[in-house]
């Protein structure tokens, strides 16, 4: 395992993935990278620009990833923080790809109502399109 990739954004799921993927790269001597996604939100209707949702702005995932740096700094371990735009499962899945990773890392959580109404979770969107191994980390 050359290169993991993980998903965080600070969320108690996202810390045990973190844990985890640190866990393993420390083991195997694997470059780690971190991403931070921001979203972005469609308006309504099919004409319209998307935009970054003022609520999760860049500066947070930002601030999410140097959370991550600090937890990875006592770690044996060489990891890249990389920041992105997007959607989130999408964008992993890139960053994935981009890097040449053997492992994606995810945290998942339960469903709201609504998620499970309108569709997949991250980690579920993220199995279904990486073309590389992933662990789902509960």
């Amino acid at each position: 395992m050359e290169t993991i990739v993980v998903g965080y954004d600070a969320t108690e799921p996202s810390k045990r993935a973190l844990a985890r993927a640190a866990d393993i790269a420390e083991k195997f001597g694997s470059r780690l990278v971190v991403t931070s996604v921001t979203p972005v939100i469609m308006p309504s209707g099919t004409h319209g620009i998307a935009g970054i949702d003022p609520i999760d702005p860049p500066a947070q995932h930002q601030a999410e990833l140097e959370e991550a740096q600090t937890y990875l700094s006592g770690r044996n371990l060489k990891a890249e923080l990389q920041p992105a735009i997007g959607d989130p499962a999408d964008s992993i899945v890139e960053a994935a790809e981009q890097s040449g990773a053997t492992l994606i890392v995810v945290g998942t959580r339960e469903p709201t109502l609504l998620e499970r109404l309108l569709g997949q979770s991250v980690s579920q969107a993220v199995s279904k399109h990486a073309h590389c191994d992933v662990l789902i980390v509960h």
